[in-house]
């Protein structure tokens, strides 16, 4: 795949993962992956770790905030012109906000919203970093995925908020998932009616997906590396797939992508 210089606005542009224990997860996704971490100016950054393959970004790690008892996760960031406007935007759809806007140095402006559903999801203003620069490839970001647990009201939200224009992949009662991207022959991403799976008390939630070259070699891996299979994998018309978590309890997808 080509190197990415620019992304859509409303669409994914860059995921983190925010940890309780930096360096365990550090040396389990550079084991995973073989991605390279390079550490950030700790005084500007806070230590914040940006992971590379072949030079380029790919994903980022960081500290999660001190007194949280939010679980380690994944998190997908939508780029936007004006992250302060978009704030207001969240709020009026019936989101809240999380953690206002602040300034990362050159490099741009964050904040960490919630969709009507509860599923948390960041806007990034982008400056001197303009997002990953890899996708759909082995090592990188190939799909973004929102589990909804209020399926309706959380698409018209990012419809009216983000200017998605989402197409139907199926609409039944077993099965409701829609994509959004560029086009229907193109899409970064889908939406999930997961309000007949996800266990009673759990809010909806974005999940990450990111490809290998062998599903059933990469799930053997993380088991070594101290990690768990959720769920064994399994083929669909889309590839195969695995659902992990990490060694503190980060929970991501493997999936297979096409060898160039």
């Amino acid at each position: 795949m080509p190197v990415l210089t620019t992304h859509r606005l409303g669409e994914p542009c860059w995921v983190d993962f925010m940890s309780n224990d930096v360096a365990a997860s550090r040396d389990f996704y550079t084991a995973l992956f073989g991605w390279e971490p390079r550490v950030s100016d700790d005084e500007q950054y806070g230590g914040y770790i940006t992971f590379h393959k072949d030079g380029h970004n790919v994903a980022g790690l960081g500290g999660a905030m001190g007194g949280s008892d939010a679980p380690d996760a994944w998190m997908t960031y939508l780029l936007v012109e004006d992250s302060e406007a978009t704030e207001a935007s969240v709020v009026a759809a019936g989101g809240q906000v999380f953690a206002p806007t602040m300034t990362v140095g050159d490099q741009g402006r964050l904040a960490v919203v919630a969709d009507p559903g509860g599923a948390v999801i960041g806007l990034w203003q982008a400056a001197e970093h303009r997002g990953y620069e890899l996708a759909e490839e082995a090592g990188s970001v190939v799909w973004h995925e929102l589990n909804a647990r209020d399926f309706d009201a959380q698409l018209g939200f990012y419809t009216d908020t983000f200017g998605w224009q989402p197409a139907v992949l199926s609409d039944t009662e077993d099965f409701r998932y829609v994509t959004f991207g560029p086009s229907p022959d193109s899409p970064v991403g889908g939406v999930y009616d997961a309000a007949a799976v996800l266990p009673a008390g759990m809010p909806s939630s974005w999940l990450v997906y990111f490809g290998v070259d062998d599903v059933d070699a990469s799930a053997a891996r993380v088991i070594e590396l101290g990690g768990a299979v959720v769920r064994e994998p399994w083929d669909s018309e889309f590839g195969r797939f695995c659902q992990v978590t990490d060694p503190t309890g980060g929970f991501f997808v493997l999936s297979s992508v096409m060898a160039d």
